[in-house]
Order: C-alpha cells, then structure tokens, then sequence
C-alpha cells in the first residue's frame, strides 16, 4: 500500500475525529460537574502540594489538561487562587492528563470499543433531548467518549501496516543512532506535531497508533511524547497572548516547568527506558519494549509509553515542586505587567476567551470592581478643577484628565458588553442571567457617571473662561456634597469588590444618597432664596453653581444604581 494523498486525508481526517470527540466529551463532563470541579479547585488550593493533587483529579475528570488550565488561569485572573496555588495546579494537570494515554492504551487497543460506540450514541442521543442540563451534559460526554474511540479505531486503520512499507522504518532508523542528537531531533517533531494538531491528546494517540503499527520504536516515541509536552505548553503560550497579564505568566509557568523537565529527561532518557523495560519484562512478563523487531515488541509499546509518559510527569513534579515560588518570580520577571496610566485603561480581568460562564462573569465582576475604582477618580479631578488655587496648566490637566476618563467609560461599557453577550449565549441559569444583567447595568450606570463628570468638567471650563467666582458658601456646600459622592463611591467600590453579592447590603449606600438629596434640596432652597434677596448674588454664578450640585446629585443616583445591581434589584 502506498501512501499518497487519499491516505493522508484519512489520518488527519480520523485525528480531527478523536480530536472533536475529545473536546465534545470534555465540555459534556465540565458542564455536568463544573461547579463541583470548581469549588475543588477554590477549596484544595491551599499549597501546591494540594494544589499538585487538585490538578491531578480534575484533569482526570476533565480529560484535559488545557481546561484545567484554562480554569485555573480564570481563577488567577478573578483573584481566588494566586499564581503560587495554580503552578501547583498545572503541574497535577500535567499528571492527570497522563491518563488519556492508559485509557488509549488499554481500552484503544486491548478492547475493541469501537464496537460499543454505536450502541453509545443510542444512550447519550435520547438525553441530548432531554431538558434538565444536567442530563443534557451527561448525554454530551457519552456521545464525546463514543466518538473520540471511533477516531481512535478509524486512525488505527488510516494509518499503514509496517508490512507494507518498510521503507518508513528504514527511514527513521536512519535518524536514531545518533545519541542525544536524535532524541533532541525527535523532541522537536514531537513539538511541532502537537502544534499542528494543537491537542496533546492527539499527538499522543497518533504516537502511540504509529507504535502500535510497528512504526515507531519505543526509544523514538518516548522523545516524541516528550517533545508534546513541550508542544501543548506553546499552544498555551500562543493562546494567552490574547490573554492579560495573568494568563501570560501562568502560561509561562507551565512552559518553563515542561522546558526544564524535558532538559533532564533527554538526558536521562536511555536509563529511564530501560528501568521501564526492565519492570515490564519481570514483573508483567510483558516483552520488552526496547526489543529491536518492532514486529515483535509492538504489543507493549503503548502500555510501555503510558508508563513513561506518566513516570515522566510524576518525576518532573517530584524535582520541581521545591522550586514554584523560583518559578512564579521568573514568571513574573519575565513577563512584565504593562505600566500603563488610567488614561491608556485596558481590561485586565476579561478578554476574548470565554471559559465557562461561572468564571467568565467572576472576570467580569473583578473588572468592574477594578474599573469602579478608577471612575471614583473623576470626582478628584473635578474638585481639583473647582479649586482657585491650582493654576490655569493644572486646571487645563484635569480638563483633560476628565475629557480622556469619559472616553474610558463609554469604550469600558461597549467591551464590557461585547464581553457578556458572549457569556450570554452560553447556557445561563436563571440566577447566572441575572448577575449578567446587573452587570449590564452596572457598566451603563459607569458610563453615566462618566458623562456626567465630562458636563461638570465643561461647566467648570465655562466659569473658569468667563472669570465666574463662587462665594464661601457656595464653595463650603460644593465641597460637602463632593464628601458625600466620595463617601458613596468607597461604598460603591467596597460592594462591587465583594466576593458574593448576594451577601451586599445596600443600608449605607441608601443612607448617603438621602443625605446626598437632601444636601441638594438645601443647596438649591438656598440658591433660590439668595438670587430673590440678594441684589448682589451674581446670577451667572448662581445658575453654574445649580448646574454643579445638580449634576453632582445625578452622580448620586448613579452610584446607589450600581449598588442595587449589585444586590440583584435589576
């Protein structure tokens, strides 16, 4: 049999089977136990050596180390685990994942469960159909596992009997004699063949189908699954460059820790193959793997690999687990956080990678706590614009300052929305829909305050061009009212932070918006009285000061909103 075109479209057409069925059965399973595996994740991360197993079990749930990544970094970047808790989370992962190659191992070519994948389908399709989401998920992950073992079976077929080309076994021993060098060489084709496929999983089936074939000897494998360890950690590189700054630096954690253990292991390689060999031969009575007819040792290959893969993994986590916080302090030297102004505000917590929608509005909740914080500034630079005392350049700063921060919120609003009208079109549960549109809401209030804070800044401009003053009065009542709108928003930004909003009280924010209004009604009895009695109140003054406190007032109101979105009042 020769193999030409047709052929290749088969292999890449069966590895895009299992690779579906891989994802399918994934996402039926986190949707199923998600809030399960994540309350282990938040609750078993207290050090790293839990965090190690935490990983681990999760992974082997998941059956994949990338979605365990993916909600580690999610929980990184809503602040619930630091980066020293998600190093000892990935390096489990990196364990746990050993277990897809068992499962292809033993269940792939010991039991033909291709056969049973059809009968599966009968199982998972009729609770597809069924409206609980629970079962729904459930139903996914049967039909997933029943495609990812009908790639499987379909691979084993695309790919050619060692009988029929030999040349390829010729072709490769040509690059095995040459020590290091060749196991350095098939590192990298093991690396870039994971970033072709961008699956681990799928690299590490069509090995171990290549060995199970007689294609690749055991040595030759075993620097292939090396090289994919390496390989998924640039896939996680590639991806988190869309990511923030956490994303980033837990991706480079994960890569440097697969970088420093693949260094140690070529090297130690020839002795690790053989310590396997030699437990396979006398304790399982299993062939040895490192037997030179491939014909012959290619029964014990697979489970030989699984073995390696694993040992491999468990080992690396045992020498590097002493140097996480080495590990977090390259991470972190090596992939800055941007030192960017309020003026450059770029969304730190969210970005275009939607995990699940749990975590997803976690993110978006910590974004709107950081960017509550930052719109509270406005109400500095008003006051320091209201001051007599700064001179015309820092009046024309704050103008600015205020000008640029309403830009902020009006782009913070739209990418906030864009953000949870993706979540949105995950399934929602009724309460999870209404926390996104609390948060809906809060962004939109935001960017109110926002507008409202750019009309002050062009009043103050008014007054400051026509040469307005205020008198004491009215000074000492604008700067009581900004008190107040400063004490609302420690109070805004205080409950936004807040890990669970259903336990926010919103007493303190509905005492200062009294106060606030009836400052106001105050401030406006008083205006209207001194320009009926007062011959000398100057009028213009008058209607800039009733603009100011009306405004400020408007703020007001704003804040409490945010604060009855955060309590649910939507």
């Amino acid at each position: 049999m020769k193999f030409g075109l047709w052929e290749f479209f088969q292999i890449t057409g069966a590895l895009a089977f299992f690779i579906y069925g891989m994802k399918v059965m994934s996402e039926g399973i986190q949707k199923a136990a998600g809030s399960q595996m994540r309350n282990i994740l938040r609750t078993m991360t207290k050090n790293r050596y839990l965090g190690v197993l935490t990983g681990f079990i999760t992974t082997a749930l998941v059956q994949s180390s990338s979605a365990t990544t993916v909600m580690t970094v999610s929980f990184v970047n809503a602040g619930l685990i630091s980066l020293v808790e998600s190093a000892g989370i990935m390096m489990g992962a990196n364990i746990g994942t050993t277990i897809t190659g068992w499962l292809i191992s033993i269940l792939g070519f010991k039991v033909k469960l291709a056969a049973y994948s059809v009968p599966l389908f009968a199982i998972g399709l009729p609770m597809l159909m069924v409206s609980r989401s629970k079962i729904k998920a459930w139903g996914e992950f049967i039909i997933g596992f029943a495609i990812l073992f009908m790639g499987l079976s379909l691979l084993k077929k695309a790919v050619p009997d060692i009988k029929s080309n030999p040349e390829v076994l010729n072709f490769l021993a040509g690059f095995a004699n040459y020590g290091i060098l060749s196991r350095l060489f098939f590192v990298l084709v093991g690396t870039l063949l994971t970033i072709v496929v961008q699956s681990s999983s799928a690299a590490m089936a069509l090995t171990l189908t290549l060995c199970s074939q007689g294609i690749l000897p055991f040595d030759i494998a075993a620097a292939m699954i090396l090289g994919e360890n390496i390989g998924t950690t640039i896939t996680a590189e590639l991806a988190s460059l869309v990511g923030n700054v956490h994303a980033k630096r837990s991706a480079r954690i994960h890569s440097m820790f697969n970088v420093i253990g693949v260094i140690w292991m070529v090297i130690a390689l020839p002795f690790v193959l053989k310590g396997i060999g030699h437990v396979m031969t006398t304790q399982f009575g299993m062939i040895d793997p490192l037997g030179r007819d491939a014909n012959i040792a290619k029964e014990s290959i697979p489970i030989a690999l699984s073995a390696f893969h694993t040992t491999f993994n468990f080992l690396n986590v045992i020498f590097m687990i002493g140097f996480v916080p080495w590990l977090v302090r390259m991470a972190i030297l090596t992939v800055k956080e941007s030192g960017e102004s309020d003026e450059n505000y770029r969304l730190k917590y969210i970005g275009t990678n939607i995990t699940t929608p749990e975590l997803s509005i976690l993110e978006a909740q910590k974004e709107v706590s950081r960017f509550g914080e930052v719109t509270s500034r406005m109400t500095g630079f008003a006051r320091k614009l209201l001051d007599a005392k700064e001179s015309p350049k820092k009046q024309r700063k704050m103008l600015k300052k205020l000008a640029k921060y309403e830009e902020i919120t009006d782009r913070f609003e739209v990418e906030l929305t864009e953000y949870l009208t993706l979540v949105s079109k995950k399934p929602l549960s009724p309460k999870l829909s209404i926390r996104v549109r609390s948060i809906l809401n809060i962004g939109n209030d935001m960017e109110r305050i926002g507008d409202i804070f750019f009309q002050i800044s062009k009043t103050l401009e008014r007054k400051i061009d026509d040469n307005i003053w205020f008198n004491q009065q009215q000074r000492d009542r604008l700067n009581e009212l900004f008190d107040l709108i400063d004490e609302g928003f420690v109070i805004m930004t205080n409950n936004l932070d807040a890990d669970h909003y259903d336990k926010v009280s919103k007493d303190k924010a509905v005492a200062v918006e009294d106060r606030i209004n009836k400052l106001r009604n105050v401030m406006r009895r008083e205006n209207t009285e001194a320009m009926e009695k007062d011959e000398e109140y100057n009028i213009k003054s008058a209607m800039i000061y009733n603009n100011l406190f009306s405004s400020l007032e408007k703020v007001g109101d704003h804040i409490i909103n945010v604060t009855e979105s955060v309590v649910g009042e939507i």
